[in-house]
């Protein structure tokens, strides 16, 4: 059997939901007391609102051409990906007021995803459907271990609790759209692609949030050596984010892989319950 030989598609039980919900609008946030969690996570909330225009911009480009199934999920996934950047941007501007300077850091992302717009389309597609992997593994990590999201510095967890369960949700469209767009590959090439792919955007992704933490920690006196032990040990040993996802993430190369083969929907159900009345059904199951 060739690489990607059998090709699988998102299950049609799993509708993508809109959760029209928004976080900490009438609070005041200071800065915690863990400066080194509160870093890692404004490194990763200011790298989402410019990321998801480009997700947006990547999908949106094979739309039109995508079948009627597919259609309804991409519009479902923007419709989630604009809700998302909203919520980062508040969250983002409650983290400046309480006294961290993101310019340097706003800048480099900007920097970074002008590269990747003036990209082909299919690479931006390639790009966005490594950087979704990474964001569905971080949602199950977050939504699987609570204590994950417990650490002081992070502000609402309630936030980052709806971000992943729709992340989880419509990981499959960018992969899906893939799939389609590449239709007349030979599945070598469509392997071989997405896995150089994702071997340059994890270092990429990783190096440019790791500055950037390193960037937003200083900012709370931690500098030099001692810096950059502290965020090492924070992802790689307690609570140690980055080695929790790496076995979810090498799973990316292997042949024939696609987003669900990690299942998830007990999560998202476990999650709806208490929220029901601020969702809006985008897509029904079929």
């Amino acid at each position: 059997m060739s690489a990607n030989s059998h090709r699988k598609a998102s299950p049609h039980d799993v509708p993508i939901t809109v959760r029209d919900y928004r976080f900490g609008r009438d609070t005041t946030r200071q800065k915690g007391h863990d400066p080194v969690a509160a870093a890692w996570f404004l490194a990763l909330s200011s790298s989402f609102p410019r990321g998801e225009a480009m997700f947006i911009a990547a999908v949106k480009h094979f739309r039109d051409d995508a079948p009627a199934r597919l259609q309804r999920e991409i519009r479902a996934f923007i419709q989630q990906e604009v809700n998302h950047s909203r919520e980062h941007l508040a969250f983002n501007k409650l983290a400046r007021e309480a006294g961290y300077d993101t310019r340097i850091v706003d800048a480099r992302i900007a920097a970074l995803v002008d590269e990747a717009l003036a990209k082909p389309p299919m690479v931006q597609l390639a790009v966005t459907m490594a950087l979704e992997h990474f964001t569905a593994i971080i949602a199950h990590r977050f939504l699987s271990e609570p204590d994950s999201l417990t650490s002081d510095g992070i502000g609402d967890p309630e936030l980052w609790r709806w971000h992943a369960v729709e992340e989880i949700e419509h990981k499959g469209v960018a992969f899906d759209t893939w799939l389609h767009a590449t239709r007349n590959w030979s599945d070598r090439k469509r392997y071989l692609v997405r896995c150089l792919v994702m071997l340059r955007t994890s270092k990429r992704f990783i190096s440019n949030r790791v500055r950037d933490s390193l960037e937003l920690m200083a900012q709370d006196g931690l500098t030099g050596w001692r810096a950059r032990w502290q965020l090492f040990a924070y992802l790689t040993g307690k609570p140690g984010l980055l080695r929790r996802i790496f076995p979810a993430w090498l799973s990316y190369f292997r042949p024939g892989f696609h987003p669900w083969d990690h299942d998830d929907r007990a999560l998202i159900a476990k999650y709806d319950s208490p929220f029901q009345d601020a969702n809006l059904a985008a897509i029904p199951a079929e």
